[in-house]
């Protein structure tokens, strides 16, 4: 039962590097820590929080894991909490 953060190595908004954060147990510790951390609801996608650079030594002050990204999805695939970006299927051809 644990609250992991991977380093801040992802480009994105604002021109900050972000970090996952994401549970191992429950999508409800995940949703309680993320909000003792002060991230907006917006943050949420799927199964993680997208974390700017600027949160991550609180995250990690707080109590969560930093662990390396690799370590962060294989910890979530076996948690059975990944949930993958559903694709549209392609239109059929006429």
């Amino acid at each position: 039962m644990s609250v992991l953060i991977d380093p801040p190595n992802w480009p994105g908004p604002r021109g900050l590097l972000w970090s996952h954060l994401v549970s191992d147990s429950t999508v409800e510790e995940l949703h309680a820590f993320a909000t003792l951390l002060g991230m907006p609801s917006r943050a949420f996608d799927r199964d993680h929080y997208d974390v700017p650079e600027t949160v991550y030594e609180r995250a990690i002050s707080l109590g969560a894991e930093a662990v390396s990204s690799r370590e962060l999805l294989a910890r979530l695939i076996a948690s059975g909490l990944r949930r993958r970006k559903v694709r549209p299927e392609s239109a059929p051809l006429a």
